[in-house]
Parts: C-alpha cells; sequence; structure tokens
C-alpha cells in the first residue's frame, strides 16, 4: 500500500476542485440553456427570472414556479419569497399583447384562384399555466393554427368576396383561432391580412375588369345625363304650352268678358235712347222728330250698302223718299194705335 503525504495530496485535491467547478459551471449553463428553452411561451426572453429566494416579479408578467418538478403557483407581480433548491421557476409569461408575423402562404379560392397571403396576429396570454403546460411551442402552434384557419376560410369565399368582405375574414379567423386555443390559455385579440398576391393574369383580368367596369359606368352615365335633357327639354315644352293655353284662354275670357260687356252697354244706350225717342214723340210735333229720323236712317242704310256691296237690290219707289217715309210712319202709326 503507497501512503503518500498531505503535501503530496495538494496538487490531487486541487485536480478535483478544479473538475468539480467545471462541472458545476456546466451545470449552470445547461440549466440556463433549458430555462431560455422554456422561460417564456412566445418571446423568450425572460432569461432574468431565477430564484433569488426574495423575488421581484415585473408587472405584466407571470413567473411558474415548480417545486421538486411539479407545479407548485404563479407569482403575481410584486415581492414573492421562494425556497432555493426546491422551487424552480420554470416558465415566465408575458402579460402583455403580442404581435406575431404570419408567414406568407398559399391559398385557393372557391373559384380556384390562387393567392398568397401574410398577416399579422395579435394575442395575450390570459392564463399562465396553460400557456406553459398546455402546449410545448405555442408560438409555432399558434402560427400554423392561423395559417390552417386562413386557408380554410379563404376556400369558403370568391376572390371577389375575399375582397369586398375582408374585414369578416379577418372576423372569422379571429374567432377560429380562439376557439382552438381556449385550451392554450392565448387568446387571439385580432388578425390583420397585411399582403395579398396573386398570378399576373387574374391581375392582368382584374384590371381589365375594372377598366371596363368604369367604360360601363361611363356610358351610363352620359345615357343617364342625355335622357335628363330629353326630359327637362320635354317638361320646359310641357310647361310652356300650358302657360300659352292658360294665357290664350285668360285672353279668351276677357275678350268675352268685354264683348258682353260691350253688348250690355250697347242695349242700354239703345234703351236710353228708345226711351228718350219715346219721349219726344209723345209730345208735340213728335211726328216730325220722326219723320226726320226714319229718313235719316234711310239715307244712311242705302249709303252704307252702295259702299259695302256692289249688287243692291232695292225697292220700286227708291226715288221718291217721301213715300218710303209715309209708309213708315203709317206702320209706325198702326203700332201706336194697338197699344
Amino acid at each position: 500500500m503507497i501512503s503518500l503525504s498531505p503535501l503530496q495530496l495538494i496538487p490531487f485535491h486541487l485536480q478535483s476542485l478544479h473538475m468539480l467547478a467545471r462541472s458545476l459551471r456546466s451545470a449552470r449553463l445547461l440549466e440556463a440553456y433549458s430555462r431560455t428553452r422554456h422561460v417564456t411561451v412566445i418571446d423568450q426572453n425572460y432569461i432574468h427570472a431565477t430564484n433569488t429566494i426574495i423575488n421581484f416579479v415585473p408587472h405584466q408578467e407571470a413567473w411558474v414556479v415548480e417545486r421538486m418538478g411539479k407545479f407548485h403557483k404563479v407569482l403575481e407581480p410584486g415581492i414573492n419569497v421562494l425556497i432555493p433548491v426546491f422551487d424552480k421557476i420554470k416558465y415566465v409569461q408575458s402579460l402583455k399583447e403580442m404581435a406575431i408575423q404570419i408567414p406568407q402562404q398559399g391559398a385557393v379560392t372557391l373559384d380556384n384562384v390562387q393567392l398568397h397571403l401574410d398577416g399579422v396576429l395579435y394575442l395575450k396570454v390570459f392564463d399562465p399555466y396553460k400557456a406553459s403546460y398546455g402546449v410545448a411551442d405555442p408560438e409555432f402552434a399558434i402560427t400554423q393554427l392561423a395559417q390552417t384557419t386562413m386557408r380554410s376560410e379563404v376556400g369558403k369565399m370568391s376572390l371577389d368576396e375575399v375582397f369586398k368582405e375582408r374585414e369578416q375574414l379577418n372576423v372569422s379567423i379571429v374567432h377560429s383561432i380562439n376557439n382552438a386555443a381556449r385550451p392554450w390559455g392565448i387568446s387571439c385579440l385580432r388578425y390583420e391580412i397585411r399582403d395579398m398576391t396573386m398570378p399576373a393574369k387574374i391581375q392582368e383580368a382584374m384590371q381589365m375588369q375594372v377598366e371596363a367596369e368604369r367604360r360601363k359606368r361611363a356610358t351610363v352615365l352620359e345615357s343617364e345625363g342625355l335622357r335628363d335633357a330629353v326630359i327637362n327639354k320635354a317638361q320646359g315644352d310641357k310647361m310652356s304650352r300650358i302657360l300659352d293655353s292658360e294665357a290664350n284662354e285668360a285672353e279668351q275670357v276677357n275678350m268675352a268678358r268685354g264683348a258682353a260687356r260691350a253688348v250690355e252697354l250697347d242695349a242700354e244706350a239703345r234703351a236710353k235712347a228708345i226711351h228718350m225717342i219715346n219721349e219726344a214723340i209723345s209730345k208735340g210735333n213728335g211726328d216730325k222728330a220722326a219723320s226726320l229720323v226714319l229718313a235719316e236712317r234711310y239715307i244712311d242704310a242705302f249709303s252704307h250698302m252702295a259702299k259695302t256691296n256692289n249688287t243692291m237690290i232695292v225697292p220700286a219707289g227708291v226715288s221718291e223718299p217721301a213715300s218710303m217715309l209715309a209708309q213708315a210712319l203709317s206702320i209706325y202709326g198702326k203700332m201706336s194705335e194697338k197699344k
């Protein structure tokens, strides 16, 4: 048996301590690596969470603690006390709203058009326990779920509906993701389609469709303008004719009223004249006055006939006005006697 002095054992002790230090360093590095693998659900930037007995949890964070390998509790923001060695901070969950970029993917619409879409997903952890133990890689899982859901929802719509109902498409994707991600403790707040590309031929066809629609709209507007112009002109002619007819009616009414008034005035004048003649005849020498009036009327009638007609029919005794006056007076006398 070989015996060594204490001085000879010193190198062996130093080598053992050096190996032990290397082992401890490797163990710490391994633990730190494993902690970075499990420290968060989405971000994996919270490697600062280590058990320092007295721990201060930042606001909007939740630390998941395991005691001897088993879930123990979730630390709330503020001061928390943990037992060293037995308690380990396994996961650190951020309770803030996070944005995840969804990579570009292909989808086929209901009318067999190939689209390439990418988007941004906004989500938030509402249950740190489920987010830590419900799924191994939540970011990968939620990304794949968003892609498959997008393909499924786009496949239910035609190309025109995808453009028209883009907001409804986002709502449908959010609803489907929330139904699937509820066991993971993650809530999808909104989903936004960022870019949407399609084949060049489809773009050319859509451009031609847009141009045709614009030409159609221009033609329709032009025809509507011509129609309105014709309608306006017809309405103007109608109103003009109505106004002309109303003016003619008013003119004729006024003329009729004037003629009626003239007849009334003439009748009144004749009545007054007859009345005055009657009074004059009833007085002395009335016969002479009547003879004078009849002679004047006789002469006026013949002069009027001579002016208006080339041919006149006259009585046989036209050269003897006295006989005519005598006949007229005799007729007048007989009528007076009858009265």
